[in-house]
C-alpha cells in the first residue's frame, strides 16, 4: 500500500511550529507522503515537498482546498494563534469544518491514557448553558463512538457522559440539565447501540476512565475536557477534528513564542499527530 498523502502547515513561523515540524521528521518512521506547506526556507532541510506560502492563513487555506479537492489523504496542522484567523473562525477545527462541508463536526482530544471530546468548543463559559442541547450531544457522542471504533479499533467502545453540573445536579439541587438534556441524549445514543453511560460526575469520571473503565469521555464544554486531558497528555496529546470527510489532526498546544530558539519545545505532540493522521488516512 503507498503512503498516505499528508500536508503538514507550518503554524505560526514565529513560534515553535516549525522547530517541531522539523524535530518529528527525524523522530518518524515514515515520512513518503508528508508534503508541507509554508515558507520554503523554514524546511530547507528536510526531504519533503514543499508548498510556498508566506502566511499561516495562506497555508493553511491552501491544504484544506487540497484536502476537501482529494489531493491530501489527511492534513496535520501547526500551532498557530487565534488571530490567524482574523474573526473568520474561532479556529482549525470550524474552518476545516467549513471547508470540508461538514454538517456535524466536532473536536476530541487522545493520549494513550486518555481520550476526551467536548459537544461546544471556542464560546464564553457563560454561554454554555445556552448553547448545549440534546440534539448536539446525540451528534458528538455518535462521532466520538466512531473515532474510537477507527482510530483505536475497539468494537463497543465505552462511554462515559460526564455530568455538567457538580455531583450530576444531586438530584436537580444543582441544576436540571442532567435531566433535562444529558439523559435524554443518552438515552437515545444507547437506543442506537451505543455504549454510553452517565452523566457521572466530573470530579470522579476522569479518574475511572485512566483506570480502564472507560475508553472516553464526553464532556460538555471545552475546558472541562481539556484541563484533565492536558495535566495528563500536555506534551504528547492529539488535536482531532471529528466528522470530516478525511482526517485533520494537530498537537496538543499553541505557538509557545517563549520556548523559541530555547531548546525545550518538545516535539512529540507533533510526532504523534502526524502519526495518526497517516494511521487514520489508510
Amino acid at each position: 500500500m503507498s503512503a498516505p498523502r499528508i500536508g503538514v502547515t507550518m503554524g505560526d513561523p514565529e513560534g515553535i511550529g516549525p522547530e517541531v515540524i522539523c524535530r518529528a521528521f527525524e523522530a518518524l518512521e515514515e515520512r513518503d507522503g508528508l508534503v508541507l506547506y509554508g515558507l520554503p526556507e523554514l524546511f530547507s532541510d528536510l526531504s519533503a515537498p514543499c508548498r510556498a506560502h508566506a502566511t499561516p492563513r495562506d497555508a493553511i487555506e491552501a491544504a484544506a482546498r487540497d484536502l476537501a479537492e482529494g489531493r491530501l489523504d489527511g492534513v496535520v496542522t501547526g500551532p498557530v494563534s487565534k488571530s490567524c484567523f482574523e474573526g473568520d473562525f474561532p479556529g482549525h477545527t470550524e474552518l476545516f469544518a467549513d471547508r470540508l462541508g461538514a454538517d456535524r463536526f466536532a473536536m476530541a482530544l487522545t493520549g494513550d491514557r486518555l481520550t476526551v471530546s467536548c459537544v461546544t468548543t471556542h464560546i464564553p463559559l457563560s454561554e454554555v448553558c445556552g448553547t448545549l442541547t440534546c440534539e448536539q450531544i446525540v451528534s458528538t457522542g455518535r462521532l466520538l463512538d466512531g473515532f474510537l471504533r477507527d482510530a483505536r479499533g475497539l468494537e463497543r467502545p465505552r462511554i462515559a457522559m460526564a455530568a455538567l453540573n457538580p455531583h450530576a445536579s444531586d438530584g436537580g439541587l444543582f441544576g436540571d440539565e442532567e435531566e433535562r438534556l444529558l439523559a435524554p441524549a443518552i438515552a437515545t445514543l444507547q437506543g442506537e447501540g451505543v455504549d454510553i453511560s452517565g452523566p457521572w460526575s466530573a470530579d470522579t469520571v476522569f479518574h475511572q476512565a485512566v483506570s480502564g473503565r472507560f475508553d472516553a469521555v464526553l464532556c460538555s464544554y471545552h475546558d472541562q475536557a481539556l484541563i484533565p486531558f492536558k495535566l495528563l497528555h500536555f506534551s504528547d496529546g492529539v488535536n482531532v477534528t471529528l466528522g470530516l470527510s478525511r482526517p485533520r489532526t494537530s498537537p496538543d498546544h499553541g505557538p509557545a513564542y517563549d520556548l523559541v530558539g530555547t531548546g525545550r519545545a518538545d516535539a512529540t505532540s507533533m510526532t504523534r499527530a502526524i502519526e495518526l493522521a497517516q494511521r487514520l488516512a489508510r
